[in-house]
């Protein structure tokens, strides 16, 4: 009954997660929920998420409390930790004894602020696809509770949701950048189209010359294409004092 319980709890996790993948959804809002949910599926004490930034460095961007916000702040600070490796490795570090000499002596700066605020043993999980890591899951316990392979799984099926969520964003991120760009692009290309025109027209000249006079005058004053065919185009700018074609050296 216990496990049925657990199995339906996961599956709205899930679904909780599919629905929020639309074009315009809270990244962060859905990873601080996902931190709340491990603590819930895998019956840890807490659980933050710690993403990787454009220079590669960790920061915070979850956690399912203040005190382990708090925790993950300082061991990024530090640079030192069970997370901060995993990320490193891209490899799993599981039920890590806080309480052991050699916990201490990997990470003396982590280790005494982990155990202050009562974790006695942490788990980490690198958020990675294949050869890609983008951050790391960290799971905490305040007592000695070894997590078994099953949950191990699951938290590592959880930070691949992550991940996979957190790629998503950052190529619809990508899409929208280049989208914006291509537009910028085409609406360039449309108002030296018309300037081009205007001036052939009013030179009783070729398209090609027209430009070729048109883009000299921008260069030799320094002016960028689009603003200077916007100008024309608007009529802020007396098209007179361009030198016609036959008028060029």
């Amino acid at each position: 009954m216990i496990g049925m319980a657990r199995e339906q709890r996961l599956a709205r996790v899930f679904v909780e997660i599919a629905d929020s993948l639309i074009d315009d959804f809270d990244v962060l809002d859905l990873l601080q929920r996902l931190s709340t949910r491990c603590v819930e599926l895998l019956d840890v004490a807490a659980a933050g998420i710690l993403l990787a930034d454009a220079r590669g460095e960790l920061q915070v961007i979850a956690a399912s409390d203040e005190h382990t916000r708090l925790l993950e702040l300082f061991a990024r600070q530090h640079d030192q930790g069970p997370c901060v490796e995993s990320f490193r490795a891209g490899e799993p570090r599981t039920n890590i004894d806080l309480r052991r000499p050699e916990a201490a002596i990997a990470w003396p700066h982590f280790t005494p602020r982990a155990r202050e605020i009562g974790f006695v043993a942490t788990h980490a999980i690198p958020l990675r696809l294949r050869d890609r890591v983008v951050g790391a899951l960290n799971l905490f316990h305040t007592s000695v509770h070894p997590l078994g392979d099953d949950d191990i799984a699951l938290a590592q099926a959880l930070a691949d949701v992550a991940t996979i969520t957190i790629l998503q964003q950052r190529t619809l991120e990508q899409s929208h950048v280049e989208n914006a760009q291509l537009n910028s692009a085409l609406t360039s290309r449309i108002l030296v189209e018309q300037v081009k025109g205007v001036l052939a027209e009013r030179w009783d000249t070729s398209v090609d010359e027209a430009f070729i006079a048109f883009r000299s005058y921008a260069r030799s004053h320094h002016l960028h294409l689009t603003d200077f065919a916007r100008r024309i185009v608007d009529g802020t700018f007396d098209t007179s004092v361009i030198p016609a074609p036959e008028a060029r050296v």
